[in-house]
């Protein structure tokens, strides 16, 4: 069944009027008549499946009916990540909300080969992936900011950030193990494709609230190590864990 976020209050008998870009594709492109069936969520309430009440080219209506499940969070899990070429970049945000992330925070680093991007568009991917993996929230995504600024703001309650480390350090399951059980929020932080600057990289290893690892022998590209990172974390101290 087709999945929409929307923004709106969701409550039994509530109309909700989707954007010109949904009703496009609930009724040109997926070609929903009075009658169908969506479901809706909006980060907040849960899900609710919907009806179609009104539908023409230009307008769609939908009338809130039962609520399917009720809202979870995703974990308190943030992927902080250099800018990269665009089509490796969209890739990252796409994976990072199918794995789960509550934010995305874009960073310049010495060696970003771009200092800047279209917000927009990677929060719309990131929207559609939600959609489409079942989730029941949006990650947001941050504008980017450059790496020092991003750790001079960094307190105690934003938690521990674990950083691939491409120049080596120990294997990264075995560094998050010690926390397994602890709630507090974890930050994963992927360099550009170049690397690291030798100095960033002393910054990092310095912080306290830093864990250096390594993600194997090989050199990754920054999507495979975002992957990579992400889906090690859920395995040692996220969701997958405790899903059923």
């Amino acid at each position: 069944m087709i999945r929409l976020f929307v923004p709106d209050a969701l409550a039994a008998g509530a109309p909700v009027v989707p954007d010109s870009d949904q009703c496009r594709y609930l009724i040109a492109v997926m070609r929903l008549a009075v009658g169908s069936e969506i479901l809706l969520f909006n980060g907040r309430d849960g899900e609710w499946r919907a009806t179609v009440v009104e539908a023409d080219k230009r307008r769609a209506r939908l009338l809130v009916g039962a609520r399917q499940r009720a809202h979870a969070a995703s974990p308190d899990l943030t992927l902080a990540v250099a800018l990269v070429k665009r089509a490796r970049l969209e890739t990252i945000i796409e994976k990072a909300t199918e794995l789960g992330v509550a934010r995305i925070q874009l960073l310049i680093t010495r060696r970003t080969n771009a200092d800047h991007t279209n917000v927009a568009r990677l929060q719309a991917i990131a929207t559609e992936a939600a959609e489409q993996t079942g989730r029941l929230d949006v990650p947001v995504v941050l504008e980017p900011v450059k790496l020092a600024r991003w750790l001079d703001s960094w307190n105690q309650e934003a938690g521990r950030l674990m950083v691939c480390d491409e120049t080596g350090g120990p294997p990264a399951l075995g560094a998050l193990a010690p926390h397994a059980g602890k709630t507090l929020p974890w930050s994963i932080l992927i360099g550009p494709e170049g690397g690291f600057d030798p100095e960033e990289l002393d910054r990092l290893r310095a912080e306290p609230f830093v864990a250096a690892v390594s993600l194997g022998p090989r050199i990754l590209r920054a999507d495979t190590a975002a992957i990579a990172a992400l889906s090690l974390w859920q395995a040692a101290l996220g969701d997958w864990v405790t899903a059923s």
